[in-house]
């Protein structure tokens, strides 16, 4: 599986900002697609998971009711819809793959390259 993310920039406290993560090769029937996020200095943090089949996701508390992840299977792509940003969202945010669901960063075999969100004050 290839991941190729984007959609990040340089937005305020309180604006949206929606990424992407386009898909190819090889797909899974089960498993979950994630998004997470590194801050410098921090280690790497679950946001949030949807199932290959879309039936089930998951957020991290800090961003929940906030974020929503959301996935299109014709056209291969996984995206996060991130409203009222905050400063401490600030990161560099991964898409990832795997065949299992989970918040752990061990548990994907598939990551994106990463893409930048800064929130300024």
């Amino acid at each position: 599986v290839q991941l190729q993310a984007s959609g990040g920039g340089l937005v305020q406290t309180g604006d949206s900002l929606r990424l992407s993560c386009a898909a190819s090769g090889r797909t899974f029937s089960t498993g979950a697609m994630a998004w997470f996020r590194q801050a410098p200095g921090k280690e790497r943090e679950f946001v949030a998971f949807i199932t290959w089949s879309g039936g089930n996701q998951a957020y991290a508390d800090s961003v929940k009711g906030r974020f929503t992840i959301s996935r299109d299977n014709a056209k291969n792509t996984l995206s996060l819809q991130m409203n009222d940003l905050r400063p401490e969202d600030t990161a560099v945010y991964y898409c990832a793959a795997s065949n299992s669901r989970s918040m752990r960063p061990s548990a994907y075999n598939y990551w994106g390259q990463g893409t930048q969100v800064t929130v300024s004050s």
